[in-house]
């Protein structure tokens, strides 16, 4: 941020470009928790995660055209009921989905790398598949409600409602997962069953399970991301998951495996350098995130924040 503000050159212009870079590192980092903290505690690298992405996004085009009077309302209170809404929604289906997914896809390739790569893959394009048939190939519009339209005047820096309102979201959702993992007797069973599943079975802890319902909450997260990427971009389509994990994977490499504030620190780097760069040199913008991984990559090769056991 620092070194963009001379290079803008404008105060207002660089904190327009700031907030958004924010906004869009919040929304990132919300989707890319799920896969971290399924990763981190499960030691599952799940690529069908985009499919929960792109689920979740539709599911909220669906609830939401069923609340038109409330988006389509002046009141700003109206408008988040039915986001709100539109997220309990889709976390529910695709923390369900999740669900089905561990048990039948995923659950036979524990401790299998390469095996849950490719069997996650093929699960995520006969996901996607599903959605097609269910909602139809082509992009659908996510309109935003009425009242989070437009931007907010700072000056001569205009921020939009919806980035303010994403940054928010995306906050509350880092303060409750290291609540709940660093402050919590569930947070505190989970990773000690990472460290010894066998010592705190035998303690009479049923850790898989948990280690279940880390699979759901990982797929839910990834429901509320895809929510607040369709709203972000205003429209969604079923190949929008596979397309999101590419940039999912840069985060979580640059932040380090498995590393939840690692993961919102490569959330909000990649956010605010797509950003920047998209707007000193909009050609350099498509590879400015690959080129901030392998520069990292070259100073701290197990990423920023990495895991010590990995």
């Amino acid at each position: 941020m620092a070194v963009a503000l001379p290079l803008v050159g404008s105060v207002p212009t660089w904190l327009t470009l700031t907030v958004a870079g924010l906004a869009m590192g919040m929304i990132i980092f919300v989707i890319a928790s799920g896969l971290t903290l399924v990763f981190g505690l499960m030691d599952v690298l799940n690529f069908g995660h985009g499919v929960f992405i792109a689920l979740g996004a539709f599911v909220a085009t669906t609830v939401l055209a069923g609340m038109a009077d409330w988006t389509g309302s002046a009141s700003l209170a109206a408008n988040l009921i039915a986001i709100f809404a539109a997220m309990g929604v889709a976390m529910s289906v695709t923390g369900a989905v999740g669900y089905a997914f561990e048990r039948v896809v995923v659950r036979p390739v524990y401790g299998q790398h390469l095996k849950q790569i490719l069997i996650t893959m093929g699960g995520m394009i006969i996901g996607e598949e599903l959605i097609k048939v269910i909602w139809g190939p082509e992009q659908t519009p996510l309109p935003l409600p009425e009242a989070l339209r437009g931007a907010l005047l700072w000056g001569d820096a205009a921020v939009e409602k919806y980035r303010v309102l994403a940054v928010a979201i995306g906050s509350a959702v880092l303060l409750a997962m290291l609540y709940l993992l660093n402050r919590t007797k569930i947070g505190l069973l989970i990773r000690a069953g990472v460290q010894d599943l066998e010592m705190v079975e035998s303690l009479g802890y049923r850790v898989r399970r948990l280690f279940v319902g880390v699979f759901v909450a990982g797929s839910a997260l990834a429901g509320l991301g895809g929510v607040m990427w369709g709203l972000y971009q205003q429209m969604v389509t079923p190949q929008m998951g596979a397309q999101i994990n590419v940039l999912l994977f840069i985060v979580i490499i640059i932040g380090g495996l498995g590393s939840t504030f690692g993961c919102l620190v490569g959330a909000l780097l990649v956010g605010l350098m797509a950003n920047y760069t998209g707007f000193l040199a909009p050609k350099v913008a498509l590879f400015s995130n690959i080129g901030l991984m392998v520069a990292i990559l070259l100073w701290r090769p197990n990423g920023l924040y990495p895991v010590a056991a990995r």
